[in-house]
C-alpha cells in the first residue's frame, strides 16, 4: 500500500514570504510618500504661477492697473479654475495645498502664496508677488499672508 505525499508549502515557508513582503513595503512606503509630498508641491508652484499669470492680465485688462483682492475675483474673469479658488481651506485642498491672495491697498502689488493642508502633503510654503518672482520657504505659515517674499528670506524657484 502507498502512501500519498502532500504537497504545497510548510508554515515557516509561508511566513518568510510574509515577512520578505513586509521588509520590501517599509522600505518602499517611505519613498512612496515623498514623491506624493514632492507631486504636491510641483503642483503648488504651477497654480502659484497660474495666479501670477492671472493677476497680470486682470490687471492690464479688467483691472486698470489694479490687482484682484481675492481667487474669486480672478476666477470670475475665467482667469483660473474654480478648484484653484476655492482652494482656501483644506476640505477644497489643491493637490493638498491651501492658497491665498493678500493685496495691498489700493491693490498696486500683491503677495499670492500656497501652504500645505497638513505635514503629510508637503513641507515648504511657496509664493509669488507682483514681480513673478516665485520663492519657497519653510512651512507654518497663514496662506498669502505670511508666506515667505523675495525680501523676507524666502529661497527663489528658477523661473
Amino acid at each position: 500500500m502507498q502512501t500519498k505525499r502532500q504537497e504545497g508549502f510548510s508554515l515557516i515557508e509561508l511566513l518568510i514570504v510574509v515577512a520578505i513582503i513586509g521588509i520590501i513595503a517599509a522600505i518602499a512606503i517611505p519613498n512612496l510618500l515623498a514623491s506624493r509630498r514632492a507631486a504636491n508641491e510641483a503642483s503648488a508652484i504651477s497654480s502659484l504661477r497660474t495666479i501670477s499669470s492671472a493677476q497680470a492680465t486682470y490687471s492690464s485688462t479688467v483691472g486698470n492697473g489694479v490687482y484682484a483682492t481675492t481667487l474669486t475675483a480672478l476666477q470670475g474673469q475665467g482667469l483660473i479654475d474654480g478648484k484653484l479658488a476655492t482652494a482656501t481651506n483644506s476640505t477644497n485642498a489643491k493637490s493638498g495645498y491651501l492658497f491665498g491672495i493678500s493685496a495691498t491697498t489700493p491693490s498696486q502689488g500683491f503677495t499670492a502664496g500656497g501652504a500645505p493642508a497638513s505635514a503629510n502633503t508637503g513641507t515648504r510654503m511657496f509664493a509669488v508677488d507682483e514681480s513673478g518672482i516665485l520663492v519657497s520657504g519653510a512651512s507654518g505659515g497663514t496662506v498669502g499672508t505670511t508666506a515667505p517674499t523675495s525680501t523676507s528670506g524666502g529661497t527663489p524657484i528658477g523661473n
